[in-house]
């Protein structure tokens, strides 16, 4: 890591540990608020089977001197603090950096996201321009 410390490893590694009252009465209030309070009540109030969003915003530059700066979460936050499966698919492209679309939904809906994850690929395929790199149209 020539141009980033570790310091966030450090500070995991200086924390009391997973037995810590603390930690487990964060973890328990995170998982309630992102899952039972977040993901599955947005989805029962709206009716919908699965949150869908961009996934972040385009990737930015490595800056040694500012370091990586991100503006705003990502959209997968409360499903990886849930526990709940996350997909994401690509979108599109910002200045020709990729941009991805994410699929969300509650615990146990990996084989519904796929579903969906895959028909949104092939209803936009044919829109968008073919990917040199990747050797396919």
């Amino acid at each position: 890591m020539p141009f980033f410390g570790q310091e966030i490893f450090e500070a995991a590694q200086a924390t009391k540990g997973l037995a810590d009252p603390a930690y487990l009465a964060a973890l328990a209030t995170g998982r309630r608020l992102s899952g039972a309070d977040g993901i599955d009540a947005m989805l029962s109030k709206y009716g919908v089977i699965a949150l869908v969003a961009p996934t972040l915003g385009p990737a930015g530059l490595i800056d040694p001197v500012l370091k990586d700066r991100y503006l705003g979460g990502g959209a997968g936050t409360l499903a990886a603090v849930a526990g709940y499966p996350h997909l994401t698919v690509p979108m599109g492209q910002v200045s020709g950096l990729p941009v991805g679309l994410s699929f969300i939904g509650p615990a146990w809906s990996e084989a519904r996201l796929l579903s969906l994850g895959y028909a949104f690929e092939q209803a936009t395929r044919a829109r968008r321009p073919p990917n040199p790199a990747s050797g396919r149209p």
